[in-house]
């Protein structure tokens, strides 16, 4: 039963007042994440399908994630910074074994965590798992208690995992409260460098006063803001509301080693139309967001890969800079344009249309974006053209296509001393 929002409150703001007793510790302070994470996860597209017996091709199995593996290894995406695997929730056994430990489902892990983990590494790539903050996961499996946080995290270490995506089903907010600053510390106590995903926010109401960012940011380095992305266009729009919505809360808290997490790159499966697929790329990209994968790769069209696998749409969203980018208009026609500072001066532009009827021609000029004087070379994302000149003043004109993007990657021009040429 859902608890009263004052009720709810109550507790927040106690958890607040008890922080001083968590012993905090640094994970970003480890070097990890620097720019987002890049890769695959099982969740959104394979869910909790257990059955093997009749599903061998989708069910949670270790098989699963080698053929993912296989595929992150052998169709271009390690060498553009897909690098993680990810197990999500119903790999594990239903008990514990006699001394306590989490361990796989044997019929559907057979070989065990730390032989896929070797399978894993072997192919330049990285393991991530699922645990949850609580009495058991969101489907039913053994959760993490209070108890069980340092036992965990050797278990992880000691498996060879280099990711947790720490969730907070059956868990009250005291236990999250103490328990997720808890397991930070513990994975950094293991030794072996683990980047930490946590969910925290989302269990706890998302904003200030409730959620305190600079903690989140000294503990985690990513974490999950908004309720789960379904395959849909209603929700990748839901999600990306409520994230510019509250952009003044939380973009201040992104940065090298501390993300805001938006949930998972859908593009590739049932829910999206080409154009939607493009602005969910765009818009993650903009929002410094974690570029994690939930589809099939064994499987995947040609146009999903093109998107999946845009050099300049992940260089934008690698951006060493780390500042998470902003909606700057949103105008009555439906048009809505988004911004993102870059290294060297650079930036990049979204052009959105939230329409459905017909392609709609947006006229404005980079001055009234609020963009210096001077000339600039303009790259198409997605269109690919030769960079072409745009002096600010000079009015253009952007044809947006229903529910899609138009992306620029823009760079200022350089005189021969190496200053922008202002005019």
């Amino acid at each position: 039963m859902a608890r009263p929002a004052l009720l709810q409150r109550r507790v927040s703001l106690l958890s607040l007042s008890l922080l001083c007793l968590v012993p905090l510790v640094q994970s970003n302070g480890n070097g990890l994440a620097q720019t987002p994470p890049m890769g695959w996860m099982a969740w959104e597209r394979f869910r909790c399908d257990t059955d093997c017996k009749d599903d061998l091709e989708n069910c949670i199995s270790e098989k699963l994630f080698m053929d993912m593996a296989d595929r992150l290894s052998e169709d271009g995406w390690r060498e553009l910074g897909y690098e993680y695997v990810i197990i999500d929730d119903c790999w594990m056994s239903r008990i514990r074994d006699k001394n306590g430990t989490l361990q796989p489902d044997p019929d559907r892990f057979p070989s065990g965590i730390k032989r896929l983990a070797d399978y894993v590494h072997n192919r330049g790539l990285k393991l991530g798992i699922y645990a949850d903050m609580g009495r058991w996961t969101c489907m039913g499996f053994p959760g993490t208690t209070l108890d069980k946080i340092e036992l965990d995290a050797q278990t992880f270490a000691s498996w060879g995992v280099d990711y947790l995506k720490f969730d907070g089903c059956n868990s009250n907010a005291l236990e999250q409260l103490l328990g997720y600053p808890l397991m930070s510390k513990a994975l950094n106590a293991t030794g072996r460098p683990m980047v930490y995903s946590c969910s925290w926010p989302v269990y706890i109401g998302s904003l200030p006063p409730e959620v305190n960012y600079t903690l989140l940011g000294d503990i985690c380095h990513l974490w999950r803001n908004y309720y789960d992305i379904q395959d849909s266009w209603d929700s990748v729009q839901f999600i990306m509301d409520w994230f510019f919505n509250n952009q003044d809360y939380i973009q201040p808290a992104a940065g090298p080693g501390k993300w805001n997490d938006p949930d998972m790159l859908i593009i590739g499966n049932f829910g999206l139309s080409l154009e939607q697929s493009r602005t969910q790329m765009a818009l993650w990209s903009i929002m410094a967001s974690p570029l994690i994968m939930s589809n099939d790769l064994r499987s995947l069209d040609n146009a999903a890969r093109a998107i999946l696998q845009n050099k300049a749409a992940i260089s934008i969203n690698q951006d060493p800079l780390g500042i998470q980018g902003r909606r700057l208009f949103k105008e009555k026609t439906k048009i809505e344009v988004y911004w993102r500072p870059l290294v060297d001066a650079a930036s990049a532009l979204v052009f959105l249309s939230r329409r459905s009827d017909m392609p709609y021609h947006y006229h404005t000029s980079l001055e009234k974006l609020g963009f210096g004087k001077g000339n600039y070379e303009v790259y198409d994302v997605f269109e690919g053209s030769k960079p072409k000149p745009l002096n600010s003043t000079e009015q253009f004109t952007v044809s947006i296509n229903p529910s899609g993007v138009v992306m620029w990657y823009l760079k200022p021009v350089k005189t021969e001393s190496g200053a922008p040429f202002m005019a």
